[in-house]
């Protein structure tokens, strides 16, 4: 930097000014310093410029199942937002184990990021306890629970009661669904809309109706599987998120029911290729470019003020009725 300096005729200060926009500086001034950072090719030093200022214009990400179409969507529009306000993304997969959920966040801390947007695990304590021991700036997403931090995520309960009450009002009597990994908050929430949704369509809560599919395709085909099984077939299926979806579809298809006259489907995420499926696909689409822009906005509020009172936000997502419910569009 002093190198630039002394090629422009200016002090090392006003480069800083340049260089960081900390301070208006005049057009021309502006003009020499950025040609002399050009004539001597000069890289800021981000390790030194984090020693100096205590930050790293680093936000780490941890979130796991990577490969989930919905948390691709979720991760791109985190990037865009961190990068716009000038902040580069860590990313880290917890895995969905608690233990190496925590040693995901040390990690990212002694990274030395500004702050943090985490997808909790199904027990995300300790975790949890290590960033407010340390003060870390956090944000949770997706997966919203009781724990005195920002957090953002879409709401769950009330569109699988709805998913349940469209079909009741097709007649369905026996409506399953494939739940999601246990433990986590998106589960035990998409549970409870099911749950309300055939209360208030008056029908029986049947546990055999609620398999496990462990939020992944194989585990949700399998669980299909022991649907198809029971001496009383259900009618209607849902499924609690994308990846279980398309082993539910699998699993139909490998016992060769139908979509939807021999069995209605419907989902809890929406993805790109829904539309393309036969049947396309009945699905609640979250609002994944809203979530990511407003984890990101809410962590770089409570990193400019830390002693704010935390806040939930809950986004509303969408009903795309397609055709594999069984009902006109």
């Amino acid at each position: 930097m002093a190198d630039v300096a002394r090629l422009a005729g200016v002090s090392v200060a006003t480069v800083s000014h340049v260089l960081n926009g900390t301070r208006v500086v005049r057009p021309r001034t502006r003009d020499l310093v950025l040609a002399a950072v050009q004539e001597a090719n000069y890289t800021p030093n981000t390790v030194a410029r984090s020693l100096a200022t205590a930050r790293t214009t680093t936000i780490g990400l941890a979130i796991s199942a990577i490969s989930n179409p919905y948390f691709g969507d979720l991760l791109r529009a985190i990037e865009a937002t961190a990068a716009a306000a000038g902040y580069t993304l860590l990313l880290a997969d917890p895995r969905e184990e608690p233990d190496y959920e925590l040693t995901v966040v040390r990690r990212l801390r002694q990274r030395r990021v500004d702050g943090l947007v985490l997808a909790p695990s199904g027990e995300p304590t300790a975790a949890l306890a290590y960033l407010k021991e340390h003060g870390v700036p956090t944000v949770l997403v997706d997966r919203l629970i009781n724990a005195g931090l920002d957090q953002v995520g879409s709401a769950n309960v009330e569109p699988v009661a709805e998913l349940v009450g469209h079909f009741a009002r097709r007649g369905h009597r026996r409506i399953a669904l494939v739940a999601g990994h246990r433990g986590l908050a998106t589960t035990t929430e998409r549970r409870d809309g099911y749950l309300l949704g055939l209360r208030r369509a008056g029908l029986p809560a049947e546990p055999e109706l609620v398999v496990d599919g462990n939020s992944e395709t194989e585990a949700a085909r399998a669980a299909v599987r022991s649907l198809l099984e029971l001496a009383e077939r259900p009618t209607a299926i849902i499924a609690g998120n994308n990846s279980m979806t398309i082993g539910t579809l699998a699993a139909l298809r490998d016992a060769k029911v139908p979509v939807p006259a021999g069995m209605a489907v419907a989902g809890f995420d929406d993805f790109p290729w829904a539309d393309l499926f036969s049947p396309g696909l009945t699905a609640i689409a979250q609002p994944f470019v809203e979530m990511g822009r407003r984890a990101v906005e809410m962590l770089l509020a409570r990193m400019a003020d830390p002693l704010a009172p935390a806040r939930t936000v809950r986004l509303p997502p969408t009903f795309v009725h397609r055709d594999s419910c069984g009902c006109p569009r």
